[in-house]
């Protein structure tokens, strides 16, 4: 990563952000899906060398996996947090402090609102637009929001 930095960092105009894939999970819901997402986040965290810029958890990735990332202090939801570590980190080195600022639910994602989707086709029959239904098309954002509120601090 530090090398690709290295390389990306005189073009860069902005912040950057590193996905670190996991291991796909094809959407498990269970606590113990995430718990290889959040260790590697953990070692991450221990890495002295990590490139600069904003992290963003994927594969692996649940409902739990911020509850996890806050258990073990990993996880920031503003950009002042992210702001304030540069800062620090210029002068100190405190390896305890990953910049977790962004999950990926990919497939956990799918079946969630996919749920909404078999319903709405259950009962429409077939190959429907979800905008033609806007009380799915509701109970489909209410379900994203669930999901992505915590990380947007919604």
């Amino acid at each position: 990563m530090n090398k690709m930095f290295s390389i990306m960092k005189p073009n860069l105009r902005g912040l950057n952000l590193w996905q670190l894939d996991g291991r796909p999970m094809s959407g498990d819901i269970g606590r113990g899906a995430t718990k290889e997402s959040i260790a590697f986040a953990v070692q991450l965290a221990k890495a002295k060398d990590r490139p600069s810029g904003f992290l963003q958890l994927a594969g692996g990735t649940n409902a739990y996996t911020i509850e996890g990332l806050k258990k073990e202090g990993l996880f920031q939801t503003t950009i002042t947090e992210y702001l304030d570590h540069e800062e620090s980190s210029n002068t100190t080195s405190n390896p305890s402090c990953a910049l977790i600022s962004g999950i990926a639910y990919g497939g956990y994602a799918r079946k969630i609102v996919g749920r909404v989707l078999r319903s709405m086709q259950s009962q429409h029959g077939g190959a429907v637009a979800i905008e033609d239904h806007p009380e799915h098309l509701l109970l489909a954002l209410r379900e994203a929001l669930g999901l992505v509120g915590p990380v947007k601090c919604l």
